[in-house]
């Protein structure tokens, strides 16, 4: 009954919101994108494709707002913001002149009715994997709240290499457009021979889609191939620091399975040598993930560090145990050691500690593990601001923390 009332709730503010605003997403194209991994890179490639096209486009995502050219912070934690916040920006971009609204939407969002009233021309849907059922409870209801994003839309932009492909098929509406790597599609690599600069099959898989959309909106090839070839990525998305360091050091905001995935695939092709991932597990959030992301680690990495990410009221050593788990399934062996003098490790050895501090977990792996050749991927927090501990926001800035790993201080 509770879940039934506050979702009637998010329903009756989000019409609200719509009234006062006077429904302004009815005077603009709206592409709404939705996924478990991709979202935020494909609505960013889509307005900058668009961008460079020449046209006047504003853009909701986890990163931030962009209204008709000024950006917005969008919070702590945020991919979708409250219903008046979205009215708000939908019509100041309207009232702005601008002509097309990407947003990004999550399973949350889609399922409490928060985007209720926006009404969504071109609905995208990267990809849909273990996610969130701590809250969705099974991955059916996952999958239906995703596919919520296809309904009334003039277009169904879908991964046609997806497990869930044949079921969103089925939900979408408008005509079905479909993007692939690994087989037929409207949109492919082979059809397109897009060069893109930022790194990683999932990417790929990210600009295609975008491509997808601004073909959709006849936005000429040249400008589609153009802009992604430029495009340098986003805030805390594979993003490689400049540490001048003689190994790498890329962050990275994957917090789910397969995100952790691609993420250590993608950061294997960039490495001949040791491959070090730092990472943890939200408190209050899917348990069910933290044992699957030990275990993928420890299979894709060389050395793994388990830390703290957002414990909220967690102990964040229960969380560390859960995700040690599966490390330990999948033949890692624990290592208490940290200090420099690592020579015991066996070579070829998979290896995990536990750091219960984010910070130390850093300066462990940059000061005493890492060598010459090696890259560092620290992944969980990416472009956020604060950590989670009880219920309270602390600032954290991952770029900040590597600073202060490498010379003592920001």
């Amino acid at each position: 009954m509770t879940f039934f009332f506050k979702n009637f709730l998010h329903l009756f503010i989000a019409g609200l919101a719509c009234i006062y605003y006077r429904f302004p997403a009815r005077q603009i194209l709206v592409i709404g994108v939705t996924g478990t991994s991709g979202k935020t890179t494909t609505a960013h490639l889509i307005y900058e494709i668009l961008k460079n096209a020449g046209k006047k486009v504003s853009l909701v995502s986890t990163i931030e707002a962009v209204i008709n050219n000024t950006s917005y912070d969008t919070g702590f934690h945020v991919t979708t913001p409250s219903p008046w916040a979205l009215q708000k920006f939908i019509r100041k971009a309207v009232d702005g002149k601008s002509k097309y609204f990407v947003l990004e939407v999550t399973s949350h969002a889609l399922s409490q009715a928060r985007v209720f009233g926006t009404s969504i021309d071109i609905g995208v849907v990267t990809n849909i994997s273990h996610e969130h059922l701590d809250y969705h409870k099974t991955r059916e209801n996952y999958r239906m709240a995703k596919a919520k994003i296809l309904r009334g839309v003039k277009y169904s932009v879908i991964n046609h290499d997806d497990s869930s492909f044949p079921f969103l098929v089925k939900k979408a509406d408008g005509k079905v457009v479909t993007f692939a790597t690994d087989s037929e599609a409207d949109y492919t690599q082979e059809k397109l021979n897009l060069k893109p600069s930022i790194p990683g099959k999932f990417n790929l898989q990210n600009c295609l889609a975008a491509a997808a959309v601004a073909s959709i909106l006849k936005i000429d090839k040249d400008t589609i191939a153009k802009s992604i070839t430029k495009f340098k990525g986003i805030a805390g998305r594979m993003e490689k620091i400049d540490a001048k360091r003689p190994f790498d050091i890329y962050i990275d905001f994957a917090h789910k399975p397969d995100a952790l995935k691609q993420a250590l695939l993608t950061a294997r092709d960039e490495t001949e040598n040791k491959l070090i991932v730092i990472f943890g597990c939200a408190g209050l959030r899917d348990r069910l993930k933290r044992p699957m992301m030990g275990e993928i680690a420890a299979k894709l990495a060389d050395f793994t560090i388990l830390t703290a990410e957002d414990p909220r009221t967690e102990d964040v050593r229960d969380i560390i145990g859960q995700i040690a788990d599966g490390s330990l399934t999948a033949g890692a062996e624990e290592e208490n050691k940290k200090d420099k003098n690592l020579t015991g490790l066996k070579k070829g050895k998979k290896y995990f500690w536990r750091i219960a501090d984010r910070q130390e977990a850093i300066n462990f792996a940059l000061r005493n593990l890492a060598q010459k050749g090696d890259l560092i991927l620290i992944c969980g927090k990416g472009h956020e601001k604060s950590m989670c501990y009880g219920k309270t926001e602390y600032p954290w800035n991952e770029k900040q923390a590597i600073q202060k790993a490498i010379y003592g201080k920001v």
